[in-house]
């Protein structure tokens, strides 16, 4: 990791600095940018449609959290959509207000617990291994989406570009000087204005737009509180706060960022997006791998990414779906399975721990494979892991506040 950020510092491109550490944008931090987009787009898109809800408003606001994360954290924290809240809308086409309203709640009870220390005080009592099972389940997850659904999208072309792409990224990954997720996406857009791009219908979706401000009704705000926020917290405690801590401290060591700081910005943005008309958001650990896996190291790529999704919002929302084209979802897919794979390998130093794997394994599946997955295999875990340590099984490795 140290000769690969000399090799960075001697490549650098322009220099932004803050706060006595620099943002960088060169070609790895552009490569870097797209590296959670197989995650983002469908949730976002899937979201839009089922609710309704105002593209520009969505876009704009979502890449205004990417770019605040990027100048408060100065290295490639993402920003993501909730995932249990967009399962949720996608599945019932919930209502605009109550998606706002259950944003709004989901900011005060994450405000709660860091504010009181309750959060500090769940991430000291949760082991190391239940959050590497945390992360092994969401990767299986990430995988899954992308095998399952993403790459089968466009048939038999879409079989080849997925198998194209794979291979050159599996070729060109740490590849500084030729970053891989540029070359495929190259290609996707290539492929995507031979098979399916409009381009008159794409000159016909744009135009200038702005979010539309929005004040959730009380009644909203409870309805979204017991819709979206309950099954949403529990999922957010594991991989958007634990995890997401685990990741900084695998990936920057040298930077000490606490629960309860990620734990605050999280409330922040949650606390803010609902009343501009934006979807409720998180950080979260695979968004952070899959923008290092493709060269990210500073928050260079999270600007550049949020300022891509603040320039579609602007100008192009009219014509959103018709821009999906130019991302194919095969591509989408080969990027995403790359995010769940950096996430799974993450369990291997959970081997050092006696049991530990065995309880990583076990957090992982549960995760993966039920409803609620992620709080079940949570508390499984915790206890396995807790009584294990009582009965001198041996394990270790607990997570700090």
């Amino acid at each position: 990791m140290d000769d690969d950020k000399s090799r960075s510092a001697k490549t650098a491109g322009p220099l932004l600095a803050t706060a006595g550490r620099a943002i960088r944008f060169d070609r790895n931090e552009l490569a870097g940018a797209f590296g959670d987009i197989g995650t983002d787009i469908p949730l976002i898109t899937g979201m839009i449609l089922a609710s309704g809800l105002n593209p520009a408003s969505v876009l704009v606001v979502f890449g205004l959290m990417q770019v605040f994360s990027a100048f408060v954290y100065r290295m490639p924290m993402a920003v993501q959509p909730l995932k249990a809240v967009a399962v949720l809308v996608i599945a019932q086409g919930l209502p605009a207000g109550v998606i706002f309203g259950g944003g709004l709640a989901i900011g005060v009870v994450m405000l709660f617990l860091a504010a009181t220390g309750l959060l500090g005080r769940l991430a000291a009592w949760i082991p190391k291994c239940v959050v590497r099972g945390i992360q092994f389940g969401l990767g299986i997850t990430l995988c899954q989406l992308a095998l399952g659904k993403y790459v089968l999208a466009d048939g038999v072309p879409g079989y080849v570009l997925a198998g194209v792409s794979m291979v050159l990224t599996l070729w060109l990954i740490g590849n500084r000087r030729y970053p891989p997720a540029l070359i495929v996406l190259l290609l996707g857009i290539v492929y995507a204005f031979v098979f399916k791009f409009d381009s008159l219908k794409l000159a016909g979706g744009m135009g200038f737009a702005l979010p539309q401000p929005h004040v959730p009704l009380p009644s909203d705000v409870l309805q979204g509180l017991l819709l979206l926020a309950l099954p949403q917290i529990p999922l957010s405690l594991g991989n958007s706060i634990l995890a997401t801590d685990q990741m900084v401290k695998d990936l920057f060591p040298e930077r000490k960022i606490s629960v309860r700081r990620i734990g605050f910005t999280y409330s922040l943005m949650n606390c803010v997006a609902p009343l501009l008309g934006g979807i409720p958001v998180c950080h979260g650990s695979g968004g952070m791998a899959g923008h290092y896996a493709f060269g990210a190291r500073t928050g260079g790529s999270i600007v550049i990414y949020g300022a891509l999704l603040v320039i579609l919002g602007l100008f192009f929302s009219p014509g959103f779906a018709g821009i999906l084209q130019a991302f194919p979802l095969p591509v989408l897919g080969v990027i995403l399975c790359f995010e769940g794979l950096m996430l799974m390998r993450l369990i291997r130093d959970t081997v050092q721990e006696e049991g530990g794997l065995a309880v990583a394994l076990l957090v992982g599946i549960l995760a993966a494979c039920l409803p609620y997955g992620f709080l079940i295999g949570m508390v499984v875990g915790t206890l396995v892991a807790h009584l294990a340590k009582r009965y001198h099984i041996g394990f270790s490795g607990r997570i700090s506040g």
